[in-house]
Protein backbone atom coordinates (compact mmCIF):
# COMPACT_ATOMS: atom_id res chain seq x y z
CA UNK A 1 0.00 0.00 0.00
CA UNK A 2 1.51 2.96 -0.80
CA UNK A 3 0.29 6.04 1.48
CA UNK A 4 -2.36 8.74 0.40
CA UNK A 5 -1.70 12.14 -0.28
CA UNK A 6 -3.95 14.83 -0.07
CA UNK A 7 -3.74 17.32 -3.58
CA UNK A 8 -4.30 19.90 -0.85
CA UNK A 9 -1.33 18.96 1.28
CA UNK A 10 0.75 22.15 2.41
CA UNK A 11 4.01 21.93 2.49
CA UNK A 12 7.04 23.97 3.69
CA UNK A 13 10.36 25.07 2.69
CA UNK A 14 12.13 27.23 5.25
CA UNK A 15 15.95 28.34 4.76
CA UNK A 16 17.92 28.82 7.27
CA UNK A 17 19.70 32.28 6.45
CA UNK A 18 19.41 34.58 3.70
CA UNK A 19 21.82 37.06 2.29
CA UNK A 20 24.22 38.71 4.80
CA UNK A 21 23.57 40.08 7.02
CA UNK A 22 19.24 39.03 7.14
CA UNK A 23 17.79 36.21 7.64
CA UNK A 24 15.00 34.73 5.02
CA UNK A 25 11.65 33.91 5.64
CA UNK A 26 10.06 30.47 5.53
CA UNK A 27 8.48 29.89 2.71
CA UNK A 28 4.84 28.25 2.79
CA UNK A 29 3.64 26.89 0.03
CA UNK A 30 0.12 25.22 -0.39
CA UNK A 31 -0.19 22.52 -3.58
CA UNK A 32 -2.88 22.87 -5.86
CA UNK A 33 -5.15 19.88 -6.81
CA UNK A 34 -2.88 17.27 -8.61
CA UNK A 35 -5.52 17.74 -11.68
CA UNK A 36 -3.62 21.28 -12.16
CA UNK A 37 -0.38 20.96 -9.98
CA UNK A 38 2.28 22.19 -12.97
CA UNK A 39 1.35 20.33 -16.10
CA UNK A 40 -2.00 22.08 -17.79
CA UNK A 41 -4.62 19.40 -18.91
CA UNK A 42 -2.96 18.13 -22.70
CA UNK A 43 -4.83 15.76 -25.14
CA UNK A 44 -1.92 12.93 -25.75
CA UNK A 45 -2.35 13.81 -29.41
CA UNK A 46 -1.97 17.73 -29.23
CA UNK A 47 1.11 19.40 -30.44
CA UNK A 48 3.69 20.85 -28.79
CA UNK A 49 3.73 24.77 -28.79
CA UNK A 50 6.94 26.99 -28.24
CA UNK A 51 6.70 29.64 -25.85
CA UNK A 52 8.89 32.72 -27.07
CA UNK A 53 11.06 34.81 -23.81
CA UNK A 54 8.41 37.57 -24.02
CA UNK A 55 5.95 35.12 -22.58
CA UNK A 56 7.24 34.49 -19.33
CA UNK A 57 7.30 37.29 -16.72
CA UNK A 58 11.01 38.79 -15.87
CA UNK A 59 11.58 37.24 -12.41
CA UNK A 60 12.68 38.92 -9.46
CA UNK A 61 16.95 39.20 -8.97
CA UNK A 62 16.85 37.67 -5.46
CA UNK A 63 20.56 36.22 -5.07
CA UNK A 64 23.48 36.44 -6.84
CA UNK A 65 24.77 34.39 -9.79
CA UNK A 66 27.21 32.02 -9.27
CA UNK A 67 28.91 28.88 -11.74
CA UNK A 68 29.16 25.24 -11.05
CA UNK A 69 31.97 23.51 -12.72
CA UNK A 70 32.43 26.54 -15.28
CA UNK A 71 28.99 26.16 -16.61
CA UNK A 72 27.10 29.58 -17.01
CA UNK A 73 23.43 29.88 -16.40
CA UNK A 74 21.45 30.13 -18.60
CA UNK A 75 17.65 29.75 -19.98
CA UNK A 76 16.80 28.33 -22.70
CA UNK A 77 13.65 29.73 -22.92
CA UNK A 78 13.18 29.01 -27.05
CA UNK A 79 12.57 25.30 -26.11
CA UNK A 80 9.76 25.62 -23.61
CA UNK A 81 6.55 23.68 -23.95
CA UNK A 82 2.70 25.44 -22.79
CA UNK A 83 2.43 22.64 -20.26
CA UNK A 84 3.06 24.58 -17.44
CA UNK A 85 0.92 27.73 -17.92
CA UNK A 86 0.41 28.12 -14.46
CA UNK A 87 4.31 28.33 -13.13
CA UNK A 88 4.72 31.24 -15.13
CA UNK A 89 2.13 33.53 -13.32
CA UNK A 90 4.10 34.01 -10.17
CA UNK A 91 3.28 37.40 -8.07
CA UNK A 92 4.67 39.18 -5.71
CA UNK A 93 7.90 39.45 -3.41
CA UNK A 94 8.85 37.18 -0.58
CA UNK A 95 8.66 39.13 2.58
CA UNK A 96 12.31 39.10 4.29
CA UNK A 97 13.22 40.31 7.49
CA UNK A 98 16.17 42.75 8.35
CA UNK A 99 18.70 44.37 10.62
CA UNK A 100 19.51 40.38 11.93
CA UNK A 101 23.13 40.56 12.01
CA UNK A 102 25.78 37.47 11.50
CA UNK A 103 25.97 37.56 15.52
CA UNK A 104 22.71 37.07 16.38
CA UNK A 105 22.37 34.36 13.34
CA UNK A 106 25.07 32.50 15.08
CA UNK A 107 23.55 33.31 18.79
CA UNK A 108 20.17 31.65 17.47
CA UNK A 109 22.07 29.22 15.65
CA UNK A 110 22.96 26.66 18.18
CA UNK A 111 22.59 27.09 21.93
CA UNK A 112 22.13 23.60 23.49
CA UNK A 113 19.47 21.69 21.60
CA UNK A 114 18.11 24.23 20.06
CA UNK A 115 17.69 25.12 16.09
CA UNK A 116 17.92 27.87 14.26
CA UNK A 117 15.21 30.44 14.93
CA UNK A 118 13.51 31.99 11.62
CA UNK A 119 10.53 33.72 11.13
CA UNK A 120 7.65 32.92 8.18
CA UNK A 121 7.03 35.10 5.21
CA UNK A 122 4.93 33.97 2.50
CA UNK A 123 5.55 33.23 -1.53
CA UNK A 124 2.26 31.06 -2.83
CA UNK A 125 4.83 29.82 -6.08
CA UNK A 126 8.06 30.12 -6.37
CA UNK A 127 10.21 32.33 -9.94
CA UNK A 128 10.40 29.64 -12.62
CA UNK A 129 13.57 28.04 -12.70
CA UNK A 130 16.32 27.54 -15.81
CA UNK A 131 14.97 24.49 -16.61
CA UNK A 132 11.24 25.27 -16.17
CA UNK A 133 8.93 23.77 -19.02
CA UNK A 134 11.39 20.46 -19.02
CA UNK A 135 10.02 16.99 -18.37
CA UNK A 136 12.88 14.34 -16.49
CA UNK A 137 12.13 10.53 -17.17
CA UNK A 138 14.69 9.02 -14.53
CA UNK A 139 15.54 5.50 -14.25
CA UNK A 140 18.15 5.77 -12.04
CA UNK A 141 18.27 4.18 -8.62
CA UNK A 142 21.48 4.51 -5.80
CA UNK A 143 23.54 8.04 -6.23
CA UNK A 144 25.11 9.12 -9.04
CA UNK A 145 22.17 9.23 -11.19
CA UNK A 146 19.31 10.53 -8.25
CA UNK A 147 21.93 13.05 -7.77
CA UNK A 148 22.22 14.22 -11.21
CA UNK A 149 18.25 14.11 -11.64
CA UNK A 150 17.66 15.82 -8.73
CA UNK A 151 19.76 18.61 -9.41
CA UNK A 152 17.76 18.96 -12.63
CA UNK A 153 14.49 18.82 -10.63
CA UNK A 154 16.15 21.83 -8.60
CA UNK A 155 16.95 23.83 -12.05
CA UNK A 156 12.99 23.42 -12.49
CA UNK A 157 12.60 20.53 -14.40
CA UNK A 158 9.63 18.39 -13.92
CA UNK A 159 11.19 14.60 -12.39
CA UNK A 160 9.33 11.76 -13.00
CA UNK A 161 10.99 8.87 -11.04
CA UNK A 162 10.40 5.73 -12.02
CA UNK A 163 10.46 3.11 -9.09
CA UNK A 164 10.21 -0.82 -9.42
CA UNK A 165 6.13 -1.34 -7.44
CA UNK A 166 8.60 -4.42 -5.16
CA UNK A 167 10.31 -1.82 -2.78
CA UNK A 168 11.75 1.49 -4.99
CA UNK A 169 14.60 2.63 -5.09
CA UNK A 170 17.25 0.50 -3.39
CA UNK A 171 18.77 3.54 -0.89
CA UNK A 172 14.99 3.39 0.60
CA UNK A 173 16.12 0.83 2.57
CA UNK A 174 19.50 1.86 3.16
CA UNK A 175 19.58 2.89 7.13
CA UNK A 176 20.00 3.71 9.38
CA UNK A 177 19.84 6.49 9.74
CA UNK A 178 15.99 6.56 9.01
CA UNK A 179 13.50 9.71 9.25
CA UNK A 180 10.92 8.41 12.45
CA UNK A 181 6.99 8.82 10.36
CA UNK A 182 5.30 11.95 11.88
CA UNK A 183 2.10 9.65 12.90
CA UNK A 184 3.07 7.42 15.76
CA UNK A 185 0.56 5.04 14.87
CA UNK A 186 2.45 4.63 11.20
CA UNK A 187 4.31 1.04 11.32
CA UNK A 188 5.03 1.69 7.58
CA UNK A 189 8.51 0.98 6.66
CA UNK A 190 10.77 4.73 7.29
CA UNK A 191 12.47 6.68 4.96
CA UNK A 192 16.29 6.20 5.06
CA UNK A 193 18.30 9.12 5.30
CA UNK A 194 20.07 8.19 2.17
CA UNK A 195 17.02 8.18 -0.26
CA UNK A 196 15.62 11.73 1.26
CA UNK A 197 19.25 13.56 0.34
CA UNK A 198 19.16 12.83 -3.42
CA UNK A 199 15.82 12.71 -4.45
CA UNK A 200 13.43 16.33 -3.67
CA UNK A 201 12.08 17.76 -6.69
CA UNK A 202 10.80 14.61 -8.01
CA UNK A 203 7.04 12.43 -8.24
CA UNK A 204 7.30 8.45 -8.41
CA UNK A 205 5.72 5.98 -10.18
CA UNK A 206 5.27 2.47 -9.91
CA UNK A 207 6.12 0.55 -13.23
CA UNK A 208 6.91 -2.94 -13.79
CA UNK A 209 9.47 -2.46 -17.09
CA UNK A 210 9.18 -6.25 -17.34
CA UNK A 211 5.24 -6.56 -17.74
CA UNK A 212 4.59 -5.57 -21.84
CA UNK A 213 1.78 -3.01 -20.39
CA UNK A 214 4.38 -1.29 -18.26
CA UNK A 215 6.76 -1.49 -21.37
CA UNK A 216 3.81 0.34 -23.31
CA UNK A 217 3.51 2.92 -20.66
CA UNK A 218 7.22 3.70 -20.78
CA UNK A 219 6.83 4.48 -24.38
CA UNK A 220 3.95 6.30 -23.90
CA UNK A 221 5.98 8.64 -21.60
CA UNK A 222 8.86 8.61 -23.29
CA UNK A 223 7.24 10.78 -26.08
CA UNK A 224 6.34 13.76 -23.53
CA UNK A 225 9.57 13.99 -22.02
CA UNK A 226 12.98 15.94 -23.21
CA UNK A 227 15.25 13.74 -21.40
CA UNK A 228 15.92 10.41 -19.57
CA UNK A 229 18.42 9.30 -17.61
CA UNK A 230 19.18 5.76 -16.20
CA UNK A 231 22.11 3.68 -15.12
CA UNK A 232 21.74 -0.05 -15.64
CA UNK A 233 23.93 -2.17 -17.34
CA UNK A 234 24.68 -1.76 -20.89
CA UNK A 235 22.68 -3.39 -22.82
CA UNK A 236 19.95 -4.15 -19.82
CA UNK A 237 17.53 -1.80 -20.73
CA UNK A 238 17.41 -2.70 -24.71
CA UNK A 239 16.04 -6.37 -23.81
CA UNK A 240 13.08 -4.74 -22.80
CA UNK A 241 12.29 -2.45 -25.43
CA UNK A 242 13.70 0.89 -24.07
CA UNK A 243 17.19 1.35 -25.31
CA UNK A 244 18.22 4.28 -27.20
CA UNK A 245 17.26 3.62 -30.75
CA UNK A 246 14.22 2.33 -29.97
CA UNK A 247 12.79 5.11 -28.14
CA UNK A 248 14.93 8.22 -30.27
CA UNK A 249 12.43 6.54 -32.87
CA UNK A 250 9.60 7.53 -30.93
CA UNK A 251 10.96 10.99 -29.58
CA UNK A 252 13.80 11.83 -31.86
CA UNK A 253 14.51 15.31 -29.87
CA UNK A 254 14.68 12.77 -26.75
CA UNK A 255 17.88 13.35 -25.01
CA UNK A 256 18.83 9.63 -23.49
CA UNK A 257 21.43 9.57 -20.39
CA UNK A 258 23.46 6.31 -19.54
CA UNK A 259 25.27 6.43 -16.40
CA UNK A 260 26.95 3.99 -15.96
CA UNK A 261 30.45 1.76 -13.70
CA UNK A 262 32.14 1.83 -17.18
CA UNK A 263 30.77 3.28 -20.15
CA UNK A 264 28.85 1.58 -23.21
CA UNK A 265 32.62 0.45 -24.88
CA UNK A 266 35.13 -1.59 -23.76
CA UNK A 267 35.80 -5.37 -22.25
CA UNK A 268 34.29 -3.99 -19.23
CA UNK A 269 31.43 -2.10 -20.47
CA UNK A 270 29.21 -4.79 -18.75
CA UNK A 271 30.49 -4.62 -15.77
CA UNK A 272 27.92 -3.42 -12.54
CA UNK A 273 29.43 -0.42 -11.35
CA UNK A 274 30.23 1.16 -7.62
CA UNK A 275 31.79 4.36 -6.44
CA UNK A 276 34.14 3.03 -4.35
CA UNK A 277 35.47 0.36 -6.31
CA UNK A 278 35.95 2.70 -9.07
CA UNK A 279 37.80 4.57 -6.96
CA UNK A 280 40.25 2.01 -6.35
CA UNK A 281 40.63 0.78 -9.58
CA UNK A 282 40.99 4.60 -11.24
CA UNK A 283 43.79 5.66 -9.18
CA UNK A 284 41.57 7.68 -6.32
CA UNK A 285 42.22 5.47 -3.44
CA UNK A 286 45.62 5.02 -4.37
CA UNK A 287 46.58 8.48 -3.61
CA UNK A 288 44.48 9.15 -0.80
CA UNK A 289 45.19 8.71 2.83
CA UNK A 290 48.18 9.46 5.26
CA UNK A 291 51.66 8.75 3.37
CA UNK A 292 52.42 5.75 5.37
CA UNK A 293 49.24 4.57 5.96
CA UNK A 294 46.41 2.29 4.12
CA UNK A 295 44.39 3.29 0.74
CA UNK A 296 41.82 5.40 2.03
CA UNK A 297 37.92 6.04 0.37
CA UNK A 298 36.71 9.47 -0.41
CA UNK A 299 33.31 11.18 -0.71
CA UNK A 300 30.62 10.74 -3.06
CA UNK A 301 31.27 9.97 -6.57
CA UNK A 302 31.35 13.08 -8.63
CA UNK A 303 29.55 11.38 -12.47
CA UNK A 304 26.33 13.04 -11.49
CA UNK A 305 27.24 16.30 -11.67
CA UNK A 306 28.98 15.26 -15.12
CA UNK A 307 26.03 13.97 -16.46
CA UNK A 308 24.09 17.17 -15.45
CA UNK A 309 26.45 19.43 -17.32
CA UNK A 310 26.35 16.69 -20.56
CA UNK A 311 22.43 17.00 -20.34
CA UNK A 312 22.40 21.31 -20.32
CA UNK A 313 24.75 20.98 -23.25
CA UNK A 314 23.10 18.68 -25.34
CA UNK A 315 19.59 20.88 -24.59
CA UNK A 316 21.55 23.82 -26.14
CA UNK A 317 22.75 21.29 -28.74
CA UNK A 318 19.19 19.97 -29.32
CA UNK A 319 17.98 23.87 -29.87
CA UNK A 320 20.30 24.34 -32.67
CA UNK A 321 20.10 21.18 -34.59
CA UNK A 322 16.30 20.31 -33.42
CA UNK A 323 17.73 16.39 -32.52
CA UNK A 324 18.47 14.78 -29.29
CA UNK A 325 20.52 12.40 -28.46
CA UNK A 326 22.69 9.29 -26.68
CA UNK A 327 25.26 10.49 -23.60
CA UNK A 328 27.25 7.87 -22.21
CA UNK A 329 28.70 8.89 -19.09
CA UNK A 330 30.34 6.01 -16.90
CA UNK A 331 31.70 6.29 -13.29
CA UNK A 332 35.38 5.16 -14.49
CA UNK A 333 36.32 8.15 -17.23
CA UNK A 334 34.27 10.79 -14.59
CA UNK A 335 37.10 9.44 -12.12
CA UNK A 336 39.68 9.55 -14.49
CA UNK A 337 39.36 13.30 -15.61
CA UNK A 338 38.75 14.43 -11.88
CA UNK A 339 42.29 13.46 -11.34
CA UNK A 340 43.40 17.07 -12.57
CA UNK A 341 46.69 17.87 -11.94
CA UNK A 342 47.84 14.53 -10.75
CA UNK A 343 46.70 12.84 -13.58
CA UNK A 344 48.47 15.51 -15.65
CA UNK A 345 51.75 15.08 -13.56
CA UNK A 346 52.44 11.15 -14.48
CA UNK A 347 51.33 11.45 -18.30
CA UNK A 348 53.28 14.57 -18.88
CA UNK A 349 56.52 13.72 -16.93
CA UNK A 350 55.75 9.78 -15.71
CA UNK A 351 55.59 10.81 -12.15
CA UNK A 352 54.28 8.45 -10.21
CA UNK A 353 51.81 9.85 -7.33
CA UNK A 354 52.12 8.80 -3.83
CA UNK A 355 49.60 9.46 -0.74
CA UNK A 356 50.37 12.49 1.02
CA UNK A 357 47.57 13.13 3.92
CA UNK A 358 46.39 16.61 3.20
CA UNK A 359 49.32 18.06 2.31
CA UNK A 360 50.20 19.41 -1.31
CA UNK A 361 53.26 17.92 -3.69
CA UNK A 362 53.47 21.34 -5.27
CA UNK A 363 53.34 23.73 -2.50
CA UNK A 364 54.26 23.52 1.49
CA UNK A 365 52.64 24.40 3.75
CA UNK A 366 49.54 23.34 2.34
CA UNK A 367 48.29 20.81 4.86
CA UNK A 368 46.59 20.35 8.37
CA UNK A 369 49.05 20.97 11.13
CA UNK A 370 48.05 20.64 14.82
CA UNK A 371 47.51 23.36 17.65
CA UNK A 372 47.63 22.53 21.29
CA UNK A 373 44.03 21.09 21.26
CA UNK A 374 42.73 20.34 17.77
CA UNK A 375 44.01 21.11 14.23
CA UNK A 376 43.54 23.26 11.28
CA UNK A 377 44.48 23.72 7.77
CA UNK A 378 46.99 26.35 6.64
CA UNK A 379 48.09 27.16 3.10
CA UNK A 380 50.97 29.37 1.93
CA UNK A 381 50.72 29.49 -1.97
CA UNK A 382 53.82 32.42 -2.60
CA UNK A 383 56.68 33.69 -0.94
CA UNK A 384 54.46 36.84 0.63
CA UNK A 385 52.21 34.60 2.50
CA UNK A 386 54.22 32.59 3.68
CA UNK A 387 56.20 35.83 4.90
CA UNK A 388 52.77 36.81 6.65
CA UNK A 389 52.27 33.31 8.23
CA UNK A 390 55.92 33.28 9.63
CA UNK A 391 54.92 36.87 11.18
CA UNK A 392 51.87 35.48 12.34
CA UNK A 393 53.29 32.43 13.86
CA UNK A 394 56.21 34.78 15.51
CA UNK A 395 59.01 32.77 13.01
CA UNK A 396 60.41 36.17 11.16
CA UNK A 397 63.62 34.43 11.07
CA UNK A 398 62.37 31.85 8.51
CA UNK A 399 62.12 34.21 5.91
CA UNK A 400 65.28 34.28 5.99
CA UNK A 401 66.42 31.08 6.11
CA UNK A 402 68.07 29.59 2.94
CA UNK A 403 65.66 26.71 3.19
CA UNK A 404 63.31 28.20 2.96
CA UNK A 405 63.55 31.18 0.22
CA UNK A 406 61.18 30.22 -2.52
CA UNK A 407 58.23 27.84 -2.76
CA UNK A 408 60.46 25.53 -4.29
CA UNK A 409 63.20 25.33 -1.48
CA UNK A 410 60.16 24.75 0.63
CA UNK A 411 59.03 21.96 -1.06
CA UNK A 412 62.73 20.14 -1.06
CA UNK A 413 63.31 20.59 2.78
CA UNK A 414 59.27 19.98 3.26
CA UNK A 415 60.64 18.22 6.35
CA UNK A 416 62.29 20.27 8.44
CA UNK A 417 59.81 23.08 7.44
CA UNK A 418 56.49 21.20 9.00
CA UNK A 419 58.21 20.34 11.99
CA UNK A 420 59.31 24.12 12.75
CA UNK A 421 55.47 25.16 11.87
CA UNK A 422 54.14 22.17 14.11
CA UNK A 423 56.42 22.80 16.86
CA UNK A 424 55.37 26.32 16.88
CA UNK A 425 51.87 25.88 16.53
CA UNK A 426 50.91 23.32 19.33
CA UNK A 427 51.79 26.03 21.79
CA UNK A 428 48.31 27.78 21.17
CA UNK A 429 44.78 26.54 20.58
CA UNK A 430 43.13 26.24 17.47
CA UNK A 431 40.80 29.38 18.66
CA UNK A 432 44.48 31.51 19.31
CA UNK A 433 45.35 30.84 15.76
CA UNK A 434 42.13 31.32 13.55
CA UNK A 435 42.28 34.78 15.69
CA UNK A 436 45.72 35.51 15.21
CA UNK A 437 44.98 34.18 11.27
CA UNK A 438 41.76 36.18 10.56
CA UNK A 439 42.25 38.90 7.86
CA UNK A 440 46.19 38.45 7.44
CA UNK A 441 45.34 37.82 3.77
CA UNK A 442 46.34 33.74 3.73
CA UNK A 443 44.43 30.56 3.35
CA UNK A 444 43.04 29.03 6.66
CA UNK A 445 40.15 27.02 7.83
CA UNK A 446 39.09 25.03 10.99
CA UNK A 447 38.51 21.16 10.35
CA UNK A 448 34.64 21.07 11.02
CA UNK A 449 32.50 18.34 11.64
CA UNK A 450 29.21 17.76 10.09
CA UNK A 451 27.28 19.66 13.19
CA UNK A 452 29.77 22.50 12.76
CA UNK A 453 29.96 22.73 9.20
CA UNK A 454 25.60 22.90 8.79
CA UNK A 455 25.65 25.75 11.66
CA UNK A 456 28.89 27.76 9.92
CA UNK A 457 27.37 31.31 9.55
CA UNK A 458 28.39 31.80 5.73
CA UNK A 459 26.28 28.20 5.08
CA UNK A 460 23.36 29.80 6.86
CA UNK A 461 23.58 32.76 5.06
CA UNK A 462 24.00 31.29 1.76
CA UNK A 463 20.48 29.65 2.91
CA UNK A 464 22.34 25.80 2.61
CA UNK A 465 20.00 23.89 5.16
CA UNK A 466 16.66 23.72 4.14
CA UNK A 467 13.01 22.48 6.02
CA UNK A 468 10.52 20.40 3.82
CA UNK A 469 7.02 18.68 5.12
CA UNK A 470 7.11 15.14 3.93
CA UNK A 471 3.90 13.24 3.75
CA UNK A 472 5.64 10.66 6.24
CA UNK A 473 8.49 11.74 8.27
CA UNK A 474 6.97 15.47 8.56
CA UNK A 475 9.19 18.48 8.81
CA UNK A 476 12.73 17.39 7.76
CA UNK A 477 15.82 19.11 6.96
CA UNK A 478 17.72 18.84 3.33
CA UNK A 479 20.76 20.85 2.02
CA UNK A 480 19.97 23.69 0.33
CA UNK A 481 20.48 24.78 -3.26
CA UNK A 482 24.19 25.23 -4.25
CA UNK A 483 23.85 27.38 -7.33
CA UNK A 484 22.14 31.09 -7.26
CA UNK A 485 20.80 32.96 -10.32
CA UNK A 486 20.18 35.84 -11.21
CA UNK A 487 17.15 35.88 -13.41
CA UNK A 488 16.27 32.44 -12.80
CA UNK A 489 15.26 31.17 -9.27
CA UNK A 490 16.23 27.12 -8.43
CA UNK A 491 14.24 26.20 -6.38
CA UNK A 492 12.79 23.21 -3.79
CA UNK A 493 8.71 22.75 -4.67
CA UNK A 494 8.32 18.90 -3.85
CA UNK A 495 9.84 16.74 -1.06
CA UNK A 496 11.40 13.97 -1.70
CA UNK A 497 8.69 11.62 -2.50
CA UNK A 498 6.49 8.67 -1.23
CA UNK A 499 6.74 5.14 -3.33
CA UNK A 500 4.41 5.46 -6.00
CA UNK A 501 3.05 8.66 -4.57
CA UNK A 502 2.23 10.28 -8.23
CA UNK A 503 1.36 7.09 -10.11
CA UNK A 504 -2.10 8.02 -10.52
CA UNK A 505 -1.17 11.56 -11.22
CA UNK A 506 0.84 11.37 -13.94
CA UNK A 507 -1.04 8.55 -15.55
CA UNK A 508 -4.01 11.12 -15.37
CA UNK A 509 -2.31 14.74 -16.01
CA UNK A 510 0.38 13.90 -18.29
CA UNK A 511 -0.88 10.43 -20.22
CA UNK A 512 -4.51 11.57 -20.09
CA UNK A 513 -5.07 7.71 -19.35
CA UNK A 514 -8.50 7.23 -17.86
CA UNK A 515 -10.15 5.43 -15.03
CA UNK A 516 -10.81 2.24 -16.88
CA UNK A 517 -7.33 2.01 -18.24
CA UNK A 518 -5.27 2.75 -15.06
CA UNK A 519 -8.01 0.16 -13.62
CA UNK A 520 -6.58 -2.30 -16.18
CA UNK A 521 -2.84 -1.21 -15.41
CA UNK A 522 -3.14 -1.98 -11.92
CA UNK A 523 -5.07 -5.55 -12.21
CA UNK A 524 -2.40 -6.40 -14.83
CA UNK A 525 -0.02 -5.27 -11.79
CA UNK A 526 1.86 -3.19 -14.45
CA UNK A 527 2.02 -0.08 -12.31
Amino acid sequence: MHPPHSGACRWLVRSGASHIPSLSQAISITRPPRSTRFFSQQPASSSRSILSPQQYPRPTCLTPCTRLLGLRSFSIQSQLRDRHPSKSNSSGDANTLSGNTIESLLSKTHQGNKTLDTSAGQDPQPLPGPLDGFRVLDLTRVLAGPYCTQILGDLGAEVIKIENPRGGDDTRAWGPPFAENKDPSDTSTRESAYFLGVNRNKKSITVNLRSEQGRQLMHDLVKKVDVLVENYVPGKLDEMGLGYKELAALNPKLIYTSITGYGQTGPYRSRPGYDVMIEAEAGLMYITGEENGTPVKVGVAVTGLYAHGAIMAALLARSRTGRGQHIDCSLLDAQIATLANIGSSYLIAGQEAKRMGTSHPSIVPYQVLPSSDSHIMIGAGNDGQFKILCNVLGLDELVEDTRFHTNKDRVQHRHELIGLLTTRLRTRSNREWLTALEGRGIPFAPINNIEQTFQHPQVLAREMVRTVEHPKAGEIKVAGLPVKYSETQPSIRLPPPCLGEHTEEVLRTVLGYDEEKIRELREAKAV
